[in-house]
């Protein structure tokens, strides 16, 4: 049986052995609702979450496993499971791996980013390890050349290939490239951003009898948030309700949206996590449910990036990496405000970062340069993307004052426009 606990539970160890937790719910019922529980702001989370002295935890970190959770070079983030959660998270994510039609005797090639506390790799290894399906793995990791992995291919009979969008785009153009295809290859398992209609063309170029579905929804920093049955179309999950509880929540009134087909943003919180508890967590995307309340792992589709973040590719710019990038040159560019502008389109992201600013023209270009090398060296992994032409690169907009896009609802600024799902 995998360990999961009631919320009580996990409020009470949180508001008991957390600090952070403690100061939040300061006032709060002993049993209260979880709708009564205020949403985690995330800037204060992190605050709390620092290697020493660290007022998050309920415990010591003496097992188990640590991996980065995004955030700047100087002010890293970082996520800890101990090793009974760490079982947890892969147990309950290898029962989705079954329910999407995982079977005996797959051969599934990993391609996901190994290495540098990124999770993904071996998260789905272990995922793999605990579905019921016994499966064959490959693993290959995301920076593995392309010949080599078209060779492992033919070589192995694969028929499973699971990885980012972005590395299969670059494995369907090395076939596409060279005249080839994968016709043995049955299913591309995807995760850790959305495919898009353009991509699934080219992959169906490259491999011809290939289904391309989500191999899940989970995020290192919330957890468990949902698994793809059949019954899923293009971004749609549904919820671990066993294991985690996932809102969807008015943008402007924070209430929760029960409706089908009304957007909002994702928050969660999971039940098999004490060390690390989260709560009301943002999972930083939006969402519509596409389902009637009450459903058995009531069904959502996922609608794009909310405020806390923007996703190009499978890497996260947080909304205050780029505020504290923007400090560092508050003397040039004076008072400025900023939102950032996630698309699509020739088959990759594309992030334009929306200055609005009197900064005079003449130092504008300069200016954008220096702003964009600081942006990727805050997230080396946005410059390791557009080294393997995975993402477009990075761009400045300089706009004038008051020219940002704001919410016509509450009126605030839009720090976040994510404008990809708009093309489907």
């Amino acid at each position: 049986m995998i360990a999961h606990h009631p919320l009580d539970r996990i409020i009470a160890v949180a508001r008991t052995l957390s600090p952070y937790y403690r100061e939040l719910y300061a006032g709060l019922a002993d049993r209260p609702p979880l709708e009564a529980l205020p949403v985690i702001e995330q800037k204060a989370f992190w605050v709390a979450n620092t290697v020493r002295d660290n007022r998050l935890l309920t415990g010591p970190m003496q097992d188990g496993i640590v991996f980065k959770s995004g955030g700047t070079t100087g002010e890293p983030k970082f996520s800890v499971y101990s090793r009974v959660e760490w079982e947890a998270f892969a147990g309950v994510f290898g029962m989705g791996l079954d329910a999407g039609g995982l079977a005996d005797g797959d051969r599934v090639a990993n391609l996901f980013y190994a290495g540098e506390l990124y999770s993904s790799f071996i998260f789905i290894m272990r995922s793999l390890d605990h579905a019921r399906a016994g499966s064959l793995q490959f693993p290959l990791s995301g920076r593995a050349d392309a010949g080599l992995i078209e060779h492992a291919v033919e070589e192995f009979g694969i028929n499973t290939i699971a990885g980012a969008p972005t590395t299969l785009m670059n494995l369907a153009a090395h076939y596409i490239g060279a005249g080839r295809s994968a016709p043995a290859v049955r299913r591309l398992l995807f995760g850790g951003e959305s495919l898009y209609a353009d991509q699934r063309d080219i992959l169906a170029r490259a491999f011809p009898n290939a289904r391309a579905g989500s191999i899940g929804y989970a995020s290192v920093d919330a957890g468990l948030l949902g698994y793809a049955d059949p019954s899923c179309g293009p971004d749609e999950h549904r919820v671990f309700s066993r294991y985690a509880r996932v809102e969807i929540l008015d943008e402007a009134s924070g209430a929760p949206i029960e409706e089908e087909g009304k957007v909002g943003r994702v928050v969660v919180t999971n039940l098999t996590r004490l060390l690390m508890p989260i709560i009301r967590y943002p999972a930083g995307d939006l969402a519509c449910w596409t389902e009637p309340a009450g459903t058995p792992d009531r069904r959502f589709r996922l609608m794009g990036r909310s405020e806390e973040g923007a996703r190009i590719g499978p890497a996260t710019l947080y909304v205050e990496d780029v505020r504290q990038v923007l400090a560092g040159f508050r003397e040039r560019i004076g008072a400025a405000d900023f939102q950032m502008l996630v698309e699509h389109d020739a088959h990759r992201d594309r992030l334009r970062l929306r200055l609005a600013s009197d900064t005079p023209a003449a130092l504008r270009e300069a200016l954008a340069g220096e702003i964009v090398a600081a942006l990727l060296a805050a997230r080396p992994m946005l410059g390791d993307l557009l080294g393997q032409d995975m993402i477009h690169p990075l761009a400045v907009e300089w706009v004038a004052l008051g020219a940002l896009e704001y919410n016509e609802r509450s009126g605030k600024l839009k720090r976040v426009i994510d404008r990809r799902h708009e093309r489907r």
